[in-house]
């Protein structure tokens, strides 16, 4: 397989999958990072882990219908030309 601009935005989309199937609940929360982990107080400096929740949530949210849409394109690219 060569190395090309397709299998890179294929690489990246499926990392994108990844993050929006997590879900919270049963698998998340069996590792420590539930909705109530990483809640600071106010004023204090977010740490990583609460920042990498937030960006979960936030992928999961927001990109929940262009995913359906590239990924259905990437499929029909996939069909067409192999």
């Amino acid at each position: 397989m060569a190395f090309t601009l397709y299998s890179l935005i294929q690489t990246a989309i499926l990392c994108t999958n990844a993050i929006a199937v997590l879900h919270e609940e049963r698998f998340l929360s069996k590792v420590g990072w539930g909705v109530d982990q990483g809640v600071g107080g106010f004023g204090d400096d977010p740490g990583v882990k609460a920042q990498v929740l937030n960006l979960i949530r936030s992928v999961r949210t927001v990109m929940r219908v262009p995913l359906i849409i590239v990924n259905s394109a990437c499929i029909v690219l996939l069909l067409l030309f192999g």
